[in-house]
């Protein structure tokens, strides 16, 4: 058998709703539709961790991070006692490399491991003229980040011995904030009025944890995450609406870069005679709300911010234009390169190869629910860590426990609050129907699922400490 090529490509809060492969967008992304429609288009893949270092840690472990022990931004990856997608194509043979986002070591701690040549971003890294390490020490480039990781890695794969098969991993920071777009984008949606999410201005009724967060796109301007300032006198929901436009066209600006950067690699892969045996995967590390709910960022487990594209091309084995609506996770996405590649998935890693829904096929006994938590309590926007599960119909949330005052420390009594939604009636999740007593039966089938999930995979419930302590 002949292993194929992996071209890895990462974004960082790229929503699938900002992709026109996944329905109309404003803005048109042509090449990573291409990839789609000559692949698979997964419709129902999520991240079981919205925040970039435990998110990636899933992504490159197959675990989840209770199991790596990466939960939180200031974890950072043991590399003496975790077995890797990159570790493991290394020792088949592969020749390895990484470009760009890490993100695996707080403050660069943890050199990339696994890659025999790195050349990656400091932690967040900056959009224009970024500094990045290598194992000889910081460089210093000139230019647009995105464009730059796509430089590099192009190089790399001109330098790379032919004779072998090779992983490469771009992980592009693209479109995390500050989105700051190359100015070749400025006149991008510059006369277009984006329209606005219908939940743009809502008003949390119901769900207390939603409503104490501060990651409202009304105040962005408070975190720096604008490129301008507003015009004066815009107030309330005008400001808000202002705020939104701003942010909105910045990211998809910043989208329509790394759409271009893309299609430069598949060209690339094309002139080369490449593209029948590589194996093109494009995904990002969690979802990112465009304003729904009036948030931006991610955290919680909301569909804006679990959602994750997942488009993978391999002419050799993926039908052109497949699509499949099963619950896929980013724990699988390790398993899934490995069984491509011939090799064997370790006992260790807790996902599942994805290659029979890359194939058009459901497994009668593929997965009809997923788990999801957040540790880092208060850490970010005020959002409480929690927990729950996604079955193909309805969600249960659970924010367990110490709450946060109003200055945003941990006190005061404890109340835990849930949360549970029909998200084929109620897709926006505006309608908390955990205390409702129509939905007794329902309430109870998903918290024994929830339990049921964490025994399955080894994960502790979160045990209420005592207030007086």
């Amino acid at each position: 058998m002949t292993r194929p090529n992996v071209l890895f490509i990462t974004a960082d809060d790229h929503a699938p709703a900002a992709l026109s492969c996944y329905g109309a967008t404003p803005v048109e992304t042509p090449n990573l539709d291409r990839i789609a429609a000559e692949g698979a288009r997964l419709d129902r893949c999520f991240c079981t961790n919205a925040i970039c270092t435990p998110a990636r840690a899933t992504m490159l472990t197959g675990t989840y991070s209770h199991t790596s022990g990466i939960r939180t931004l200031d974890d950072t990856i043991d590399h003496t006692r975790q077995r890797t997608l990159a570790s493991d194509l290394q020792e088949a043979g592969y020749q390895t490399a990484m470009f760009g986002k890490w993100h695996l070591g707080h403050g660069g701690a943890s050199d990339p491991v696994g890659f025999d040549a790195w050349n990656v971003l400091p932690v967040q890294g900056s959009y224009v003229d970024p500094d990045t390490l290598t194992p000889q020490g910081r460089e210093p480039h000139r230019g647009y980040v995105t464009d730059i990781l796509t430089d590099l890695s192009l190089d790399w794969l001109e330098r790379r011995d032919p004779d072998r098969p090779f992983l490469l991993w771009l992980g592009h920071k693209a479109p995390h904030d500050p989105f700051a777009f190359h100015p070749r984008h400025a006149g991008l949606l510059a006369d277009t009025v984006v329209p606005e999410p219908a939940t743009l201005h809502d008003d949390y009724r119901g769900r207390p944890a939603a409503a104490r967060s501060t990651q409202r796109v009304a105040r962005m301007l408070a975190k720096r995450h604008l490129p301008e300032a507003p015009p004066e006198g815009l107030t309330g929901e005008a400001l808000e609406a202002w705020c939104f436009q701003t942010f909105i066209k910045a990211y998809l600006r910043c989208v329509a870069a790394i759409d271009e950067n893309v299609g430069r690699l598949l060209d690339y892969l094309d002139e080369h005679g490449l593209a029948d045996d590589t194996v093109v995967v494009y995904t990002s590390d969690h979802g990112f709300f465009l304003g729904e709910h009036g948030f931006y960022d991610k955290r919680y487990m909301y569909e804006p911010s679990i959602r994750i594209p997942f488009l993978l091309r391999h002419p050799r084995s993926v039908p052109a234009g497949t699509t499949s609506d099963a619950i896929a996770l980013n724990v699988d996405f390790a398993p899934t390169l490995l069984e491509l590649a011939g090799l064997e998935v370790p006992a260790a890693m807790q996902g599942r190869s994805l290659e029979p829904l890359l194939e058009g096929e459901t497994p009668a006994d593929w997965r009809t629910s997923m788990y999801y938590r957040y540790w880092m309590h208060g850490a970010h926007f005020d959002v409480p860590a929690h927990y729950g599960v996604r079955t193909e119909r309805h969600k249960l949330i659970h924010y367990y426990g110490d709450p946060l005052d109003a200055a945003g420390a941990v006190g005061g009594p404890t109340v835990p609050t849930w949360e549970l939604f029909d998200l084929e009636r109620d897709p926006e999740e505006l309608h908390n129907l955990y205390d409702d007593p129509g939905h007794a039966e329902v309430r109870e089938r998903l918290r024994d699922e929830l339990r049921r999930l964490q025994a399955e995979l080894g994960d502790e419930p979160y045990v209420l400490r005592n207030p007086a302590q």
